[in-house]
């Protein structure tokens, strides 16, 4: 018995086996089809780009335009990551994580790059650009392409400017109106010698600080105000904060894109190629864009907040500018007097 019943398993077992490689003869395995979005992934090139504004800002929707065009541009062959709102690095880490490899582009404010070279010093001059137009022909012409050619030196490679816009002042203790209005209060800026002198001269104390830990200064009533484009005021809520906005036009505030060129040499000629045309189609669109994008907010600030908004008159803005035009003198020699004065020469022109 026991051997019949070992008969019919081992039987059994053996038709089992004879069905599954005879299924596998008449139905083979598929192969896997070669996938060509796989072989893109593969060798697809990735660059970090890191930045301390909102996405809804001209710096943070011309990041993202320019991802957009190399994407499109290179067939997705090239990607690039956009970092807002300073989740890689503050705007005072981000040079330095770029010459360290961290980070593949950034766009700091160009008042962080007097550390570089104190020629940056010369935008960040009181009422440089009087109007729109003299930003974008300062900033594409002779001094734009100066400033940029600096940064040789500390191995980053500039690629661009973009504009903000001009600044504005805000502050809780009263109206501004006049420069003397400014004395003994505290506003944060920019890291700047040029910036904190301006404030200097009118009395008031510059607290020099990065950009993300201006809400809580201000929060927390360690400082008076603070002075900022309308594009930054408007997406970091600084208006909720405070009492008082002055549109001044008082100062310029811009950004330049830059790569170490330590990675920019990595890279192929096409890829520079790609990189380059994305940049340039990035760059016109927000020079278009920027300032008609602050005006817009203006308007919505208007509607929505309850602060109180002074607009300086011609006659106002005289005193202001009477008053700060030393500034220039004093840092002539810093800046190098020739670029001081192509940017009045520049500021004549427009005024």
């Amino acid at each position: 018995m026991k051997s019949a019943a070992g008969y019919v398993l081992l039987a059994g077992t053996v038709l089992l086996l004879a069905a599954f490689f005879g299924y596998q003869s008449f139905f083979p395995r598929e192969e896997i089809p070669y996938d060509d979005d796989q072989e893109g992934l593969k060798d697809q090139i990735v660059f970090k780009f890191s930045h301390v504004v909102a996405e809804n800002t001209p710096k943070g929707l011309a990041a993202q335009k320019f991802a957009e065009l190399v994407a499109e541009k290179s067939n997705g062959r090239i990607k690039i990551e956009v970092f807002p709102n300073g989740s890689l690095y503050s705007d005072i880490e981000e040079i330095n994580a770029l010459k360290e490899g961290q980070v593949h582009f950034i766009a700091p404010s160009t008042s962080k790059l007097g550390m570089l070279s104190p020629q940056w010093g010369v935008l960040d001059l009181p009422f440089a650009f009087p109007t729109r137009e003299a930003a974008l022909e300062g900033l594409n012409g002779n001094v734009g392409k100066q400033l940029l050619g600096s940064l040789q030196g500390d191995g980053i490679k500039g690629l661009a400017h973009w504009p903000n816009g001009f600044k504005q002042i805000t502050s809780n203790q009263g109206p501004i109106q006049k420069p003397e209005d400014l004395k003994g209060q505290s506003f944060r800026i920019m890291q700047s010698d040029v910036i904190s002198a301006q404030f200097s001269r009118l009395k008031a104390d510059a607290v020099q600080d990065s950009f993300n830990s201006t809400y809580k200064l201000l929060e927390e009533g360690d400082v008076d105000g603070e002075e900022n484009t309308i594009s930054n005021i408007y997406s970091k809520k600084f208006y909720n904060l405070q009492k008082h906005m002055t549109i001044s036009n008082h100062g310029y505030l811009g950004y330049a894109v830059m790569m170490s060129e330590k990675v920019w040499n990595e890279q192929t000629e096409g890829t520079k190629k790609i990189l380059l045309e994305a940049m340039e189609e990035t760059t016109a669109w927000n020079s278009r864009r920027a300032f008609e994008m602050n005006e817009e907010l203006l308007e919505k600030i208007r509607e929505n907040s309850s602060i109180q908004i002074h607009e300086l008159t011609p006659e106002e803005k005289q005193k202001w500018k009477a008053e700060l035009v030393p500034v220039y003198e004093d840092f002539s020699q810093e800046i190098g007097k020739n670029l001081v004065e192509e940017m009045k020469e520049l500021r004549a022109k427009y005024e």
